[in-house]
């Protein structure tokens, strides 16, 4: 549990596939998230594990039934309760575009024009009516917002027809790089939000300054600035939180977005590096836990999928699998209400660094005086060896 809560935060943090993760499937575990976060639901697992191990090792099958009576307890009371109530908001049209763009591929110009229009085109037949268009990460690449008229065109007629996008595009302000979500609307861009967790050695090098080798090793990283505001993205009467790519497995962040006032959380991805492979569903996890953990309804838009409406209980309300091209629809509303774990996710972490500091110390303490005796070692010195003080033995 320490050491999830450590790869989290060392080194810029890594926390992918935590151990709650496998039990994502189990009624009730990711309700029981929004009062515990994933560390808690993690701890969960694990403990259930190494007792359930430990009993059947010992063939003590009375107490394996008690270790599993706690999840079988606990789970179906958090999936009844934890999911709380929030106020009544009238919902609000969403369409998530998922054009299926492959990475491989999209450096060509030609077959990068196509895809574009490809993604055009989806997004035209989904403004059926006024909603708010979501498009994945790196969807209009090489293009930035608003100054490519090829993209800053088909987005002024979406948005004409009542369908504002959120759009990622990088952002070039005072001589830095920022890699942004922008809400293109009818009067251009209304408001922004800036990653704030960039990834390491992809989109910046740390240390370059001081250690200028990195930045040949590691020449094809990008340059981005990572912002420090965790801005929001006002539409329609909600306030919509952002997460870019991997800034989703990081609850931290997610639970800043909430506490700020998000009502709605958003989170754009391209995982076609990874192909038809787990590590889109692990991606998809980490976003259900989020949702979970805040109560809030999570739109997920991936390039080459898997897109996603996730309901505030962390359940998949619809989604779009990986090679597939097409449009998600959704009535979305929004939540006020604060979770247990978005008000403070730093309970169970501190707790964790808590318990294994503790166990850390005690365990360097020295044995206190009259413990019980040290263990009699036998002399091996043959009888006509033995001292004269033995001779009484």
């Amino acid at each position: 549990m320490t050491l999830e809560v450590v790869r989290e935060h060392l080194l810029s943090g890594f926390p992918w596939n935590p151990p709650a993760h496998a039990w994502i499937g189990l009624p009730g575990a990711l309700p029981l998230a929004a009062w515990v976060g994933v560390h808690g639901v993690s701890w969960l697992v694990v403990a259930t594990g190494l007792g359930l191990g430990r009993a059947l090792l010992t063939r003590r099958l009375a107490a394996a039934a008690w270790v599993l009576l706690v999840p079988l307890t606990l789970l179906p009371v958090a999936g009844r309760w934890a999911t709380g109530e929030g106020e009544p908001v009238t919902p609000v049209p969403v369409r998530i575009v998922q054009p299926n763009i492959p990475n491989l591929v999209s450096w060509d110009p030609v077959t990068n024009a196509n895809d574009r229009e490809r993604l055009f085109a989806l997004s035209r037949a989904a403004c059926d009516r006024p909603a708010l268009l979501v498009w994945p990460e790196s969807a209009a690449w090489p293009l930035e917002y608003p100054h490519d008229g090829l993209l800053a065109a088909p987005l002024a007629e979406l948005a004409a027809r009542g369908c504002p996008v959120l759009v990622n595009s990088p952002v070039t302000e005072g001589g830095r790089v920022f890699n942004s979500v922008l809400l293109a609307a009818g009067d251009g861009v209304t408001a922004r939000y800036d990653k704030r967790h960039l990834v390491p050695f992809g989109e910046y090098v740390p240390l370059r300054n001081r250690l200028p080798f990195l930045g040949k090793i590691a020449r094809y990283a990008g340059d981005f600035t990572a912002a420090t505001v965790p801005g929001l993205i006002p539409w329609r009467g909600e306030r919509l939180g952002v997460a870019i790519c991997f800034e989703v497995i990081f609850p931290g962040a997610v639970a800043e977005l909430v506490r700020g006032g998000a009502t709605l959380l958003v989170t754009v991805t391209n995982d076609a590096w990874y192909g038809d492979t787990a590590a889109p569903w692990q991606h998809l996890r980490a976003a259900q836990f989020r949702a979970a953990e805040s109560r809030r309804p999570l739109l997920r838009a991936a390039i080459t999928g898997i897109s996603a409406v996730i309901a505030p209980d962390g359940a998949l309300a619809a989604r779009l699998g990986v090679g597939e091209a097409g449009t998600l629809r959704a009535e979305i509303a929004g939540r006020t209400d604060l979770s247990p774990q978005s008000r403070a996710p730093w309970r169970i972490p501190a707790l964790a660094l808590l318990v294994a500091a503790a166990g850390i110390v005690a365990g360097r303490r020295p044995r206190r005086a009259g413990g019980p005796p040290a263990p009699v070692v036998a002399s091996s010195r043959p009888d006509d060896e033995r001292k004269p003080e033995d001779a009484g033995d």
